[in-house]
């Protein structure tokens, strides 16, 4: 068992099948060595697991959950790109994080270290990545977080 594997499993997670996207987009598109990934909610089994603005709708603890499983559906993402071959994945190189919160929340770097940290713990130094943590007074479906990726192949 690959490494990244073992280490999704000791975490308890498990890694769904790739959603269908909702609108006219694709998941996921590769140019070169380089995999973008759609911006992915906090979805399990296909169904929003988070809605509404964290700080006021959702505590800053289920904000933090609400990143990581976006996390989780990027990695479903990456992992159906690369046909499950880890050993194609070079490293991440960016997340854009978005949450949904009231003008006066600044907590949104805190919210999307759960995607930051669980990438660290599953992919090690491959996990590590540049950052933007942004809040929006809206989001689709009225979802707490979304996050989108860059991710670089071997």
């Amino acid at each position: 068992m690959h490494i990244f594997e073992e280490n999704i499993k000791n975490l308890g997670l498990i890694i769904p099948k790739l959603a269908v996207p909702v609108a006219n987009y694709v998941p996921f598109t590769i140019i070169d060595k380089t995999i973008y990934i759609s911006g992915q909610a906090p979805v399990k089994a296909g169904e929003l697991i988070y809605k509404g603005k964290v700080g006021k709708d959702i505590s800053v603890e289920e904000g933090i959950e609400a990143a990581k499983l976006c996390c989780v559906n990027i990695i479903a993402g990456l992992k159906k790109a690369i046909e499950g071959n880890w050993d194609r994945l070079e490293t991440f190189v960016k997340l854009v994080g978005y949450v949904n919160c009231k003008d006066d929340f600044t907590d949104q770097p805190k919210i999307i270290n759960g995607a930051s940290d669980l990438l660290v713990e599953i992919f090690g130094e491959q996990g590590r990545h540049t950052r933007v943590a942004v809040g929006s007074n809206a989001l689709p479906l009225g979802i707490a977080v979304e996050i989108d990726a860059i991710i670089k192949l071997k």
